[in-house]
């Protein structure tokens, strides 16, 4: 493996991770600015919807609220990156697992969180494509979620 497959590698993990990150902090500008102009993301196995990233994102913030705590964890990545030739190309697909423990927004009793525990999990699959900087940005997040679960 040369050094410029390495750096790719890399970068394009810092981009799955930033995205995990914008998510569960809520920084949806971060979000934003982790797809290219014509991005798109598609959440409508969750029961969310799919458009423009930055629509998108608009959903997210709303919905987001019944969450006040959230955690991504994203594993298993499985990073397939363009060749041309011997050389790299310019575009990539991810496919990585996630587990996504939230917390529903809720009552408190005697100082105590009463609201029940939900935890998402499946399938991401990220497209990204090089930018003109030599960046890495998405081009498309799709969810596949496989199961879901709530606690009381």
């Amino acid at each position: 493996m040369d050094l410029a497959t390495v750096m790719d590698r890399m970068a394009i993990d810092e981009v799955v991770s930033g995205y995990a990150v914008a998510v569960d902090d809520g920084d949806w500008t971060a979000y934003r600015a982790l797809f290219t102009p014509a991005g798109r993301a598609d959440y409508s196995s969750a029961g969310g919807i799919e458009g423009p990233a930055a629509e998108v994102a608009d959903w997210l913030a709303q919905t987001m609220k019944l969450f006040p705590v959230r955690q991504h964890l994203i594993v298993n990545r499985l990073v397939r990156l363009e060749d041309r030739g011997g050389w790299p190309g310019d575009r990539a697909e991810v496919r990585a697992d996630f587990l996504n423990p939230m917390r529903l927004a809720g009552p408190e009793f005697d100082g105590t969180v009463t609201a029940p525990n939900f935890v998402a999990a499946g399938r991401y699959t990220f497209g990204l494509a090089r930018g003109s900087d030599g960046g890495w940005l998405l081009t498309r997040v799709t969810v596949h979620e496989k199961w879901r679960h709530m606690s009381a």
